[in-house]
């Protein structure tokens, strides 16, 4: 399939491209990696007018250690975060779940981690063709009236945030930086994700993902990150896990668990901090309680949106959070 014909932008500063955006609003879209967004485009799925490329703005490259936590510059290759000491040594479920996005040849030369974090949501009866999509009536992503992923139909679009990097992310309490001209603003990255299928990003069209912030590592805490998919690279997840888990004085003083790939947000698990906050380490009963609370809440949001058929995927989420939450437990003792 060929990209159908678009202005193709390369503005040398973020003056420039926020400049950009600016004027083009909707008529534009963001080419970082490319690996979401020119897949896209030749599947007919977003036809922009104009295409702005991140490559010259190496300003949102970088990783760094500043007031008590670490910023990671949104156009920083995915193969930079795995070859940073700063990251291995703070955050080994980020190091998990970069490195479980696509292949090397990917991370190296053209993903990103804001490209991961803003890739679209997906679902099998949407990302197709448009020869395929064609052949019945378009579902509310499309600009329809009915979700095909969902049994009777539905009001609204339960297409999946598939991203790796987001649930690792919100398990370690993420924030990002969204800029736009002479304005930024900056919020919890599980505010940045809607809910909404059609619309999955808390993104104006003039407004730019520039930095990813992590509240710098506290002695007595580990992060892990569990995904599962068909295969070990070159696939998004079907579902994942990303934890948290900090222990002071042989109790567990905080846990947040993130499921991922079931619904169109990152789901945060609330019950599993209340199943395992202040029980001693390493709480094996609690760690099954969490696991069944994870599976719990997944079980509300699991449609036929991919493969595997939802039950197996929930079933899987409960396997996931026990491994996840005592990788990371083991990590904070």
């Amino acid at each position: 399939m060929r990209l159908p014909s678009f202005a193709y932008i390369q503005p040398a500063s973020l003056d420039d491209a926020l400049a950009s955006l600016s004027h083009l609003e909707d008529d534009c879209r963001i080419l970082a990696g490319g690996t979401d967004l020119l897949v896209r485009m030749k599947q007919r799925l977003v036809t922009p007018g104009h295409v702005l490329s991140l490559k010259s703005l190496t300003e949102l490259a970088y990783i760094r250690k500043q007031d008590e936590k670490i910023c990671i510059g949104a156009a920083t290759p995915l193969a930079d975060i795995l070859n940073s000491d700063l990251i291995k040594n703070n955050f080994p479920g980020l190091i998990e779940a970069v490195a479980s996005i696509g292949a090397p040849s990917i991370q190296h030369f053209r993903g990103t981690i804001g490209g991961n974090l803003c890739q679209d949501n997906r679902c099998q009866f949407y990302n197709q063709s448009a020869f395929f999509r064609g052949t019945r009536h378009a579902c509310h992503k499309a600009g329809g009236r009915i979700c095909y992923a969902r049994e009777g139909g539905s009001d609204r679009c339960h297409s999946i945030c598939q991203s790796d990097a987001a649930p690792a992310l919100m398990a370690l309490d993420a924030r990002v930086i969204l800029q736009r001209q002479d304005q930024q603003r900056t919020l919890a990255l599980a505010q940045f994700y809607t809910a909404r299928g059609e619309h999955p990003h808390a993104l104006a069209v003039d407004e730019l993902l520039t930095e990813i912030q992590i509240p710098a590592h506290r002695a007595g805490s580990g992060s892990a990150y569990e995904r599962l998919a068909y295969r070990s690279a070159v696939d998004y997840p079907v579902a994942s896990i990303g934890a948290w888990v900090r222990v002071a004085d042989g109790k567990i003083e905080s846990a947040r668990l993130v499921v991922g790939a079931v619904s169109s947000a990152p789901l945060l698990v609330a019950a599993v901090s209340d199943r395992m906050t202040g029980k001693p380490a390493p709480a094996t009963g609690a760690l099954r309680q969490a696991a069944e609370a994870a599976r719990t809440a997944a079980a509300a949001f699991v449609v036929n949106s991919m493969g595997p058929p939802p039950t197996y995927r929930i079933d899987m989420v409960a396997v996931m959070a026990k491994r996840g939450l005592e990788k990371a437990l083991a990590r904070a003792i």
